[in-house]
């Protein structure tokens, strides 16, 4: 019997990974629940298992007396001298439990405490297990619809994808396998609750770090996602090596990364930009692919005024204003966009032809153009033509 026991605990062990060690606690906590049920107390039991040959034994410490007044906590003396004539008043006395006398009672209560213990760590092991995989992604297949949610599993548990965590337009279908982000774990008394996503931004860099080695081992940062989950994304990247250029690495050898990230996707397009630390910069960058003609970024009041080409403005815009509402978020500024015509009308160019003229003249100057306007070479044929005085 203590060989199938040894041999079941080692099956839960492997099936359920659940700790041997766990369980035989378990069983002692069962045994001292059963004493407690047949005796009315058991803060004088002991039990001792052996864990390699399931072995057991249950004892009860009861104090030698004259006058037994509680026969689960004492023994008289005259039958502790029976086990061994040298006991004295005080002395403790090792009395065996039978397992064999409690009741049928006391043993199914002791069979429920194992399957509480069990079901617990059960519970417990799930938790950890995907508590761990909290804020990450994690390939699941489709089940069912329940309502208008979607239940996924995991492998030993359902998560559930929450309508409003669905990307509009996106169908599944039962046994589909799909990638999603693990938004929180909950521990429940019915186990572990999992609510997953499938817009979440993170999803898209999590993603990335699984196709781009670079991005994985951190000389490629993603320094901001800005996602409409099903239509756009904009990413800016930035390279810690200055010999890996950070667009070219997340885009991979003929766009296969940046493919790969897409098809999971189901064709949401990405735009991935050089992450550039002058806000300036960074607007012009996050415009892409319209053209800029200048940006005016106010770093206090996170503002910024854009300039671009009349013929380009509707592409700085974007379908329905998708590109500069990403472009925004992305940079976390709010940008007003005008075209050159409309910021001339409005006299918000003017600065920009100033710091035309100025470099013309600069340029001028560099050239050799000196106060009068005379280049020197004319200046000095002009003095050799003069008679001398």
């Amino acid at each position: 019997m203590n060989a199938e026991l040894i041999e079941a605990l080692n099956v839960l062990e492997k099936e359920k990974n659940i700790s041997k060690q766990t369980l035989l606690e378990a069983i002692e906590q069962s045994l001292l629940q059963a004493c407690k049920n047949h005796f009315g107390k058991s803060d004088n039991v002991k039990v001792n298992i052996n864990p390699e040959t399931g072995d057991f034994s249950v004892f009860a410490e009861r104090e030698v007396v004259e006058t037994v007044e509680d026969p689960a906590l004492q023994i008289s003396l005259a039958d502790a001298r029976t086990r061994d004539p040298k006991y004295e008043i005080g002395d403790i006395v090792n009395v065996e439990v039978k397992s064999k006398e409690f009741g049928r009672i006391a043993t199914q209560n002791a069979k429920n405490v194992i399957l509480q213990k069990i079901r617990e760590e059960e519970r417990s092991v799930l938790y950890n297990q995907y508590y761990e995989k909290e804020h990450d992604v994690v390939t699941g297949i489709v089940q069912r619809y329940l309502g208008r949610n979607l239940s996924i599993n995991l492998g030993k548990v359902d998560a559930l994808l929450t309508e409003n965590e669905m990307v509009k337009g996106e169908t599944y279908r039962p046994n589909e396998r799909i990638k999603v982000y693990v938004l929180e774990v909950k521990d429940t008394p019915k186990g572990p609750k999992i609510t997953v996503s499938r817009t979440h931004p993170e999803l898209v860099k999590r993603l990335f770090e699984a196709e781009v080695a670079e991005v994985r081992e951190g000389i490629i940062e993603i320094k901001s996602i800005a996602r409409e989950a099903g239509s756009r994304t904009k990413i800016a990247v930035w390279s810690n090596d200055p010999d890996v250029d950070a667009v070219g690495a997340c885009v991979g050898m003929n766009g296969a990364r940046v493919s790969a990230v897409v098809d999971e996707l189901r064709g949401e397009k990405i735009d991935i930009i050089n992450w550039d630390e002058n806000p300036a910069l960074l607007i012009e960058n996050a415009l892409s692919p319209a053209k800029v003609i200048s940006v005016m970024a106010d770093p206090d009041e996170r503002t910024a005024e854009v300039i671009v080409p009349d013929y380009q403005l509707s592409l700085a815009i974007g379908k329905e204003g998708q590109n500069a509402r990403l472009a925004a978020r992305l940079t976390g500024f709010k940008i007003d966009i005008k075209s050159e015509t409309q910021a001339r009308e409005a006299g918000d160019f003017d600065y920009y032809e100033e710091d035309e003229e100025d470099e013309e003249d600069e340029e001028a100057y560099s050239e050799g153009y000196d106060e009068e306007g005379l280049a020197e070479d004319d200046a000095d044929a002009d003095k050799e033509s003069r008679p001398e005085e």
